[in-house]
């Protein structure tokens, strides 16, 4: 049951968390908060609390997340201000989040069930209404007849399948505002209410096929909206699961126990073996190995750890076994800072305000207030209240502004469609209208300009041969990639595994070590990713690996420079590698090393300077700046919560997929600003015909369609031409 704000609001005391500064903070769950308007009037209203700091909601998830500016506050008076507004507020609970959401889905397909129903069955007496009966023009009795169960069939599911619509523009008036619901339900009502007026009076025509046809139409789009709701809102959730679900914990009597990861604490010595994730924030007290960091960095080289060194939570174990002592809690670790920063830009992109959303806010006064003065005036001039009616229902209906709410939606199937075909997924249509605004693209380099995957480079095929035999033998990152460039063959035997170091066994009688440079007694050459391979009391050879380019990726940099756009890198990888990449794509800024933190810390920079930013990214450490760029888009091979992250997705090899999407979007943009043109004019042409009486709600209704069909048909424009390299 939702908290409301009468006195008897209990005490929330207890949900009250701490922050690190001391202060407190609160998550509350606001299900009924859906646009912008909810958003900027809840955060505006909550902030102006005595004792609040400061107030976020994410739509996304409907949490409110309130700063007090103590380390005590009032949730009560937060919860009562929040029933005023007309908002239900609960204690967030991720699960009630999605029993809401889920009912909310649910909610939506039942009312397209009986809208789809309605649809079906007035069309079964609409029909001869318009048409006649086989063949033969119905009398007046049998119209009215036919009127009546049209009626009785329609209005219901009417006014069932609208209530979405109906709350949404209630709620929307009481905040003393009008979105595109508010025409929407009053047309559909004023519609009915025409219907029956003429059913009654046994006029000659009724509507109430249109008005569940109408609303079915628009059920169909809420519930796309509410599926890519449920998508954008599982990006931190992944990110939260690549954590350990449980830790090893060694107790004080050194045996092992399997602890859920929210009960580690700050202190326990956890027990972390070759192939497991660290489950948080560490510090190695035992035994050596490497850690593949590159979901968090990037950096595609395993780094050695030994004792005194710390782990971050997510990297995997890959070779030797290792104690730690945990530094953190799971909520505090490295992959929860990121996810963190993944929610923050969510919330920040439901900032975004569309286009339609302004100009409905403009049209609902403008166009109500002419219907109502058409039909005061009319009855005024001696029309009679009937006449008067049937001409402000045509004015609302023939204004009903469907061309204008199709005049964006419409534009972004079809650019999405387009994008599909060239192996780009679209995730919400907003994502377009970000991107075709970007002026500055920032690529991350190892999965993106690069493949992700090491390659060796530059190697005999007799001594590749040589070394395979303990390269099969290896489950490290590099041994394979020279175990895949030597095919199927032989594995050492007498084999042992060095943690952190590398592999040494006996190959044809001889014993042999793969492995680091230290492993091998010999001076490693700097910051290249390398292996060396020796038999015992023989010359040392080195392995050079590197991170294959995507073939076509200069040419795609080219192309973004071309249109305008500027370029630069951000990655995790170490220095000489990111020099090299960007060296070879031609990008002139660049930088290296950089944290999750980093890369976030970069994109708002460059949004504070006024570019619009297009983040590119695949591995753990881009979401935060997936998140928090202006639009955003990830390879198919990225990691789930980076795609989820993202805005758009392309699959294989090409990065001319992001030069294509940007060339579309931006097709996209002009289609949509003259659909709106098209709109505007209809509008300007048709309300004055349907004040005079030139139109009446049958004509209405048609000439409704038309535009929205012409709408529709410009919408089918969107596309270019397809970028080759």
């Amino acid at each position: 049951m939702a908290v409301t704000w009468e006195r008897d609001t209990p005490d929330l005391s207890a949900f009250l968390r701490r922050r690190a500064d001391g202060r407190a903070g609160l998550d509350l769950l606001v299900p009924d908060a859906r646009c912008v308007g909810c958003l900027s009037k809840i955060e505006r209203e909550v902030a102006a609390v005595p004792g609040v700091a400061s107030a976020r909601l994410n739509l996304t998830q409907k949490r409110l997340a309130v700063e007090f500016a103590g380390p005590r506050g009032d949730p009560a008076a937060v919860v009562r201000t929040l029933g005023r507004l007309g908002y239900p507020a609960t204690p967030y609970d991720p699960g009630q989040a999605r029993d809401a959401h889920d009912r909310e889905g649910r909610e939506l397909i039942l009312a397209m069930a009986v809208a789809a129903f309605g649809v079906m069955n007035t069309m079964m007496f609409s029909v001869p209404v318009w048409a006649g009966l086989f063949g033969q023009e119905l009398g007046p009795a049998s119209r009215t007849l036919m009127m009546w169960f049209s009626g009785l069939v329609g209005a219901p599911c009417a006014l069932y399948a609208g209530m979405p619509f109906f709350r949404s523009a209630w709620r929307s008036l009481k905040a003393r505002r009008a979105n595109m619901d508010v025409p929407i339900s009053i047309g559909v009502l004023l519609t009915l209410g025409v219907s029956f007026s003429e059913t009654v009076l046994q006029g000659r025509d009724a509507y109430f096929d249109a008005a569940v046809s109408l609303l079915f139409l628009l059920l169909i789009g809420r519930w796309l909206e509410h599926r890519l709701r449920a998508r954008a809102s599982s990006a931190a959730a992944d990110l939260l699961a690549l954590q350990s679900p449980t830790a090893t914990v060694i107790l004080g009597d050194e045996s092992l126990t399997a602890r859920p990861l929210a009960d580690v604490q700050p202190g326990d010595r956890l027990l972390v073996r070759p192939g497991e994730r660290i489950p948080v924030d560490s510090r190695i007290v035992a035994g050596a190995s490497e850690l593949d960091n590159s979901l968090l960095t990037g950096e595609t080289r395993p780094a050695a750890v030994a004792i005194g060194g710390e782990c971050r939570a997510g990297a995997l174990n890959l070779s030797g076994a290792l104690t730690l002592v945990a530094m953190a809690r799971s909520e505090d670790s490295a992959v929860a800072a990121i996810a963190r920063l993944v929610e923050a830009g969510a919330q920040s992109k439901s900032r975004y305000v569309r286009l339609a959303d302004k100009a409905a806010a403009v049209y609902v006064p403008v166009v109500h207030s002419l219907a109502l003065l058409t039909f005061a005036g009319g009855w005024m001039v001696g029309l009679g209240p009937r006449e008067a009616l049937i001409r402000a229902a045509a004015l609302l209906i023939v204004t009903c502004p469907c061309a204008l709410g199709l005049a964006v939606p419409a534009v972004q199937i079809t650019a999405s469609a387009r994008l599909f075909r060239r192996g780009v997924l679209v995730k919400s249509g907003a994502a377009l209208e970000r991107l075709a605004e970007a002026d500055t693209v920032v690529f991350d380099k190892t999965g993106v300009l690069t493949l992700g995957r090491p390659r060796l480079i530059d190697a005999a095929p007799q001594v590749v041969r040589m070394a395979a035999p303990l390269a099969r033998a290896s489950r490290h990152p590099l041994a394979r990639a020279l175990a895949e460039a030597a095919g199927d063959g032989p594995m050492a035997s007498d084999v042992a595994e060095v943690a952190g170091q590398g592999v040494g066994g006996v190959i044809d009688g001889r014993r042999a070590r793969l492995g680091r440079a230290r492993f091998l007694s010999v001076e490693s050459h700097g910051e290249e990713t390398e292996l060396w391979f020796g038999f015992d009391g023989d010359t040392r050879v080195r392995f050079r690996f590197a991170d294959s380019l995507r073939p076509d990726a200069a040419e795609a940099v080219a192309a973004l420079k071309a249109r305008g756009l500027a370029v630069q890198v951000l990655s995790g990888d170490l220095e000489g590698p990111v020099a090299r990449i960007a060296g070879a794509v031609g990008v002139a800024e660049w930088r290296a090393a950089c944290t999750p933190q980093d890369k976030a810390a970069a994109v708002d920079a460059l949004t504070a300077r006024g570019c619009k930013v297009l983040m590119v990214g695949d591995g753990l450490n881009d979401a935060g700046a997936l998140a928090k760029a202006h639009a955003a888009m990830a390879p198919g091979t990225a990691l789930e919560a980076s795609q989820n992250a993202a805005d758009l997705v392309f699959s294989g090899d090409r990065l001319g997929a992001v030069v294509e999407a940007l060339d579309i979007a931006r097709s996209a943009r002009t289609r949509a600003l003259e659909n709106f043109g098209l709109a505007t004019i209809y509008n300007l042409l048709a309300a004055p015909a349907a004040m005079l009486g030139f139109v009446n709600p049958f004509v209405a209704a048609i000439a409704m369609s038309v535009s929205s069909l012409v709408v529709t048909l410009n919408a089918l424009r969107t596309g270019a031409r397809r970028w080759t390299s």
